[in-house]
């Protein structure tokens, strides 16, 4: 049974705090100059994305292509004002690294996050159109970075990660489009809206992507269970000698951007770039 607060944690993005909104009016912008946006059209979202570009710093003078990483949730990777409880800090850790790394951040539809980012109905919660969201990652907004951008645009340079509903979101992108995204960061990631999602995995074609799952044991009843079973059945899918995911359970690790934060740099160090 889903305790309510699982709820709570599941409307986390997309239920509006009035004392959180305004507090967040009296913050300074923190993204850095290398972080940039546009807007693009999304066919099959009958809606257009707002799209944050972080570049690295020697873009400009490089004659090199870099690898790509998506990520969900835009509002909260580099910006302090338009989080909703705290950034990531992707630009940042990126500079400290000098990662030759591309990040495409989709802004959430707001409203429209629970059913973008999750790939099976609830059937209390409703959900259930992240094909239509992967496909305007793939076949919309992927064809245009790779046009505008100096990017290596195969699988193994091409990562897509997020939390909660975006950890749901990117690990079932690699299932759904092998193809594409050959590496995948699946931070607290929302197994328990439906179990589809592990019917899915039973049903896959062997996978050779590379994931990292991070999550805290100080999350949900449920979240540190889950995600082992869900590494049981990625194990039973592929030898686990391949040393395709690794997994890491934070103690005292709580289901907010600390714990994501925290864990980026580890994540992505881990699955290359």
């Amino acid at each position: 049974m889903i305790r309510f607060s699982m709820l709570l944690l599941l409307l986390f993005f997309t239920t509006t705090n009035i004392n959180a909104q305004q507090a967040l009016k009296n913050l300074q912008n923190t993204a850095k100059k290398e972080v940039d946006s546009f807007t693009i059209n999304a066919p099959q979202l009958n809606s257009t994305k707002k799209i944050w570009v972080y570049l690295p710093k020697n873009y400009v003078t490089s004659k090199k292509k870099f690898s790509v990483l998506y990520m969900h949730d835009a509002q909260n990777l580099f910006d302090a004002k338009t989080s909703f409880a705290g950034e990531w800090n992707v630009d940042e850790k990126l500079d400290s690294l000098n990662a030759p790394v591309i990040v495409i951040g989709i802004e959430h539809g707001n409203d429209k996050r629970l059913e973008e980012l999750t790939p099976f109905k609830n059937d209390t919660y409703g959900g259930g159109q992240a094909n239509a969201y992967l496909e305007f990652i793939v076949k919309t907004l992927k064809p245009f970075v790779d046009k505008n951008y100096k990017t290596k645009t195969d699988k193994n340079h091409t990562l897509i990660m997020g939390s909660s509903l975006g950890g749901l979101n990117s690990f079932y992108a690699v299932l759904k489009y092998p193809e594409v995204f050959g590496k995948a960061g699946v931070f607290s990631p929302s197994f328990w809206f439906t179990k589809d999602i592990y019917k899915t995995m039973e049903q896959a074609k062997k996978t050779k992507a590379k994931i990292y799952f991070l999550c805290g044991d100080n999350e949900s009843a449920d979240m540190v269970s889950d995600l082992n079973k869900m590494e049981y059945l990625l194990n039973s899918n592929r030898c686990y000698c391949l040393n395709l995911n690794e997994k890491k359970i934070v103690k005292g690790g709580q289901h907010n951007e600390k714990l994501w934060r925290d864990g980026f740099v580890d994540a992505l160090l881990w699955l290359g770039y």
